[in-house]
């Protein structure tokens, strides 16, 4: 994915979960402070640091209420990454992660997807709608996972994939999901866990789009139901697969002299689950 035509600001803050202020910080508008669309639901604990640098798209729809979307936060690295890496790139939509996901296994072309199986298909359907029967209840649930593969051989068990996106990475320097507590996440898995039963495959994705993060697991510091869940859905016969984000940004300028940003970010490896645990 290749977003054009960004605006560098300065995060001054986020307040009522989908606004954030900011200063741009080049060009004709710099020192100009605009608000922005802040498309991330989640706490962003450790994500949302004022003062950082941000980057913004902007939109010219006269139906939007606001012109701007954060996109993009450098962070400082504490401790320091792989390598002594002193800062990160953090892609905050949370709503590109799917678009990230699918872009990789439509290019089958990553070698742990190959590994997986994943790596071919018929045909992928988004926003799966699913009516399950979770262990230990007795009332059927309905759901939405994001994804549906349906596989070459006929014979094959149907695949269901359900895009996490990661963000948070604690001062002990490992990747965590979620960043607070999630109902929705963890219903999420026991639908999964009920599909296996039924006798599909199912694979939680882990979409991790902060690349100072090498390594995931469950945050059972913050949500330990959730993480309970996850080693049920574990043992279950879900599979969990961590895909890094590349991210690349370089400045140019358009025809006008304004300078202006392009990004560009691919998932490009998977990471390993770690069995740390950290203590608020």
């Amino acid at each position: 994915m290749v977003l054009e035509g960004l605006y560098r600001g300065r995060l001054l803050r986020r307040y009522k979960r989908f606004f954030a202020e900011v200063e741009l910080l080049e060009g004709p508008r710099g020192g100009e402070v605009v608000t922005a669309h802040c498309p991330n639901t989640g706490s962003m604990r450790a994500v949302c640091m004022e003062g950082c640098e941000v980057w913004l798209s902007p939109s010219d729809n006269p139906k939007r209420k606001l012109a701007w979307t954060w996109e993009l936060i450098r962070l400082p690295l504490v401790p320091s990454g792989v390598a002594g890496q002193q800062d990160a790139l953090v892609s905050v939509h949370t709503g590109r992660a799917n678009a990230h996901v699918e872009a990789v296994l439509r290019a089958g072309e990553l070698a742990v997807l190959k590994t997986m199986g994943l790596a071919s298909f018929v045909r992928l359907e988004r926003e799966a709608r699913v009516e399950v029967t979770p262990a230990g209840s007795e009332t059927p649930e309905r759901s939405r996972l994001d994804f549906l593969m349906w596989p070459v051989e006929e014979q094959a068990a149907s695949t269901y994939l359900e895009v996490k996106q990661v963000t948070l990475r604690e001062v002990d320097g490992h990747g965590y999901f979620p960043d607070s507590v999630s109902v929705r996440a963890r219903r999420h898995l026991a639908s999964l866990a009920a599909l296996v039963a039924a006798g599909h495959r199912c694979v939680l994705v882990f979409c991790v789009a902060h690349d100072g993060i090498e390594n995931v697991a469950p945050a059972a510091h913050l949500d330990p139901r959730y993480a309970q869940a996850f080693v049920e859905a574990q043992a279950a016969g879900v599979e969990v697969l961590a895909l890094s984000m590349q991210i690349q940004i370089a400045s140019y300028e358009d025809a006008l002299g304004q300078p202006l940003w392009r990004a560009q970010m691919a998932l490009t490896r998977a990471l390993p689950l770690h069995l740390h645990s950290f203590d608020i």
